[in-house]
């Protein structure tokens, strides 16, 4: 009898701490997603002319809560500048019209590079900007915001 009780007992137990652990998903902007997609993939597209062309991607960080703390992951990479000399520019005629699109919608901020250094902000009007009517290499950062978190992207394109 006292060795049924104790069986009942340790089961009893191990239900208990099990419906405690911490379940196996998160909320990411509002959407429940599974831990293994921390941080998530955002990816970053330029459409020019009907083409479609991949940004890099720069910095990041994200950040989720976790239990009663919180986890935040932090990359560290080259600047816009650093990724632009190893990008294939998009040749583009002058007064181009560029569509940005990223996932999930973030809010965006563009900004054109001056050889090491963030320059003049861009301004967009739909995701769209126009580029310079002189020839020549230009780099663009293109800065996403997330409720909860943000990626820095880079492009170049050489206006002919």
């Amino acid at each position: 009898m006292k060795l049924t009780s104790l069986f009942f007992a340790v089961v009893l137990l191990l239900f208990l701490l099990t419906g405690c652990a911490n379940d196996p998903s998160e909320v990411v902007n509002g959407a429940e997603e599974p831990s293994s997609d921390f941080p998530p993939s955002m990816t970053g597209t330029v459409i020019v002319n009907g083409e479609t062309y991949e940004m890099e991607e720069g910095n990041s960080m994200w950040e989720r809560k976790k239990g009663d703390g919180s986890e935040v992951v932090q990359t560290d990479a080259s600047s816009p500048s650093q990724i632009a000399e190893s990008f294939n520019a998009i040749k583009v005629e002058p007064n181009t019209d560029v569509l940005i699109e990223i996932e999930k919608d973030p809010a965006q901020s563009v900004y054109l590079w001056n050889e090491d250094e963030r320059g003049q902000k861009i301004k967009l009007a739909n995701n769209h900007f126009v580029v310079p009517s002189s020839e020549g290499r230009y780099v663009y950062e293109v800065f996403a915001e997330w409720q909860n978190g943000e990626v820095s992207y880079t492009f170049v394109v050489e206006v002919n």
